[in-house]
């Protein structure tokens, strides 16, 4: 058995991670680690739930007999996944603060601190599974669970990460965790999911934005090339975005939605949502930075592509090219691929690794 270190968010998820590991007999310990949001408190009052987060993690410890501490890395935070969104977002890319958090902060600095005070492993409350091979590496899979799989948001973990990471609950169902969690009286046993970005809670990203960017308004532009209206800053928008855009539909009931962004002169194209679309609707793309949790592909081959959490993996053929790129080519044609979005990529249920469409 090992010591563990649990790191508790607050959600039901983690806390039956820690009943778990409990059960089986390892010394767990548990932590909540404050962000970027906790040392800004609620810069958006009522919207970041934060304290309720901790009171909620304090509880489950309590509960289980678990020692607890609060471990400040507001400042890692703020270096590495709020500068990389908000330099993101200036940039006109479409980041992944979750994905980043998770490789920098829970299976980086959180994961170093731990193994530093002595830890074996930690563990989290991800839909994910670990799979040791007979030469002592470790492969990643999907979790069990095809509703709340959360394989996605790990694609950028490395093998030294993954080979201390526990996922206790990848090979469950979450109306079995729920039952778990009310068998064991945990106190949290029927919070609700958290949604949102990692650091902001529910508060929505272009609230977010609006303190760091400023807007700089410019043209929109249709497909025949026509100024038709006028956007509040590029950095407010995205490849395949409907909504926010401030365009009624037309007649027949037909929709814009963003294709392009030109920072060159600061324009905002459009055009109806139509299948075959140019900008909106590709098969094939290019993508770099790409990360490889145990072997990494590079050899032209099919696999599996992942471009978003709640997309099922498709068919798709992987091809790296001299300059170090890689392009893909989908089977199936795919909608409002933006730069900055990361690409799992996918063998079976194995999560080989991720990049980022450029």
């Amino acid at each position: 058995m090992s010591k563990v270190l649990v790191a508790l968010s607050g959600g039901v998820d983690s806390a039956v991670a820690a009943l778990l590991l409990k059960q089986q007999g390892h010394e767990v310990h548990a932590a909540y680690f404050r962000t970027w949001m906790n040392e800004e408190g609620l810069p958006f009052p009522g919207e970041c739930p934060w304290e309720d987060d901790v009171r909620n993690a304090q509880a489950v410890a309590d509960h289980l007999s678990l020692p607890f501490q609060i471990i400040d890395l507001v400042e890692d935070y703020k270096r590495t996944v709020v500068e990389y969104l908000v330099d993101g977002y200036r940039r006109g890319l479409t980041p992944n603060p979750d994905i980043v958090c998770n490789r920098e902060m829970k299976f980086g600095v959180f994961l170093r601190r731990a193994l530093a005070e002595g830890y074996d492993n930690i563990a989290t409350g991800h839909y994910a599974r670990r799979r040791e091979n007979t030469d002592g590496s470790f492969d990643l899979l999907e979790g069990l669970d095809p509703n709340k799989d959360q394989s996605y948001f790990l694609a950028l973990l490395r093998q030294e990460q993954l080979a201390k990471a526990i996922f206790p609950i990848g090979e469950m169902l979450k109306p079995e965790v729920r039952r778990l969690a009310t068998e064991a009286r945990l106190p949290n046993a029927e919070r609700k999911d958290s949604q949102g970005i990692c650091f902001l809670g529910q508060v929505p990203v272009q609230d977010f934005l609006e303190r760091h960017i400023p807007d700089a308004p410019g043209p929109v532009i249709n497909a025949a090339g026509k100024t038709i209206g006028q956007h509040r800053g590029l950095h407010r928008y995205t490849i395949g975005q409907r909504k926010g855009i401030g365009l009624p539909s037309n007649t027949d009931h037909e929709y814009f939605v963003v294709v392009k962004k030109d920072f060159t002169t600061n324009t905002l194209h459009v055009a109806f949502d139509k299948p075959g679309t140019a900008g909106l609707y590709t098969d094939h793309v290019r993508a770099n930075a790409f990360s490889w949790i145990n072997q990494p592909i590079s050899d032209e081959q099919d696999i599996l592509a992942r471009v978003r959490y709640r997309d099922a993996a498709t068919p798709a053929h992987f091809k790296p090219t001299t300059d170090g790129t890689v392009e893909l080519d989908f089977k199936l044609t795919q909608r409002g691929l933006a730069p900055g979005q990361v690409v799992a990529i996918y063998h079976d249920r194995v999560l080989m690794g991720g990049g980022v469409f450029i």
